[in-house]
């Protein structure tokens, strides 16, 4: 039996329509942006839509992805924006 490869994860912030930077993780990022745009994204975004994506890793694992996102979030705003470009 042939196993599919994994999808790679990506860690990815998006900025909300009040100008505030959410970071995630998903192994399907269109789906997930969509998700986010259509107010089914999270608690944080459903009332900040549309959400635009600013920036995105791709990471092997979802551990290695999470772990990114965790150092992310502890990044000051002017930082996150930095990475962004």
């Amino acid at each position: 039996m042939k196993h599919l490869p994994l999808a790679p994860w990506h860690v990815y912030i998006i900025e909300c329509r009040d100008k505030t930077l959410y970071t995630g993780v998903t192994n399907n990022l269109p789906r997930r942006v969509k998700d986010h745009n259509e107010g089914n994204g999270g608690r944080y975004t459903r009332f900040r839509w549309p959400v635009k994506l600013v920036h995105s890793e791709e990471h092997p694992s979802r551990s290695q992805a999470q772990k990114r996102e965790s150092h992310i979030k502890g990044l000051t705003r002017e930082n996150k924006l930095k990475l962004c470009g």
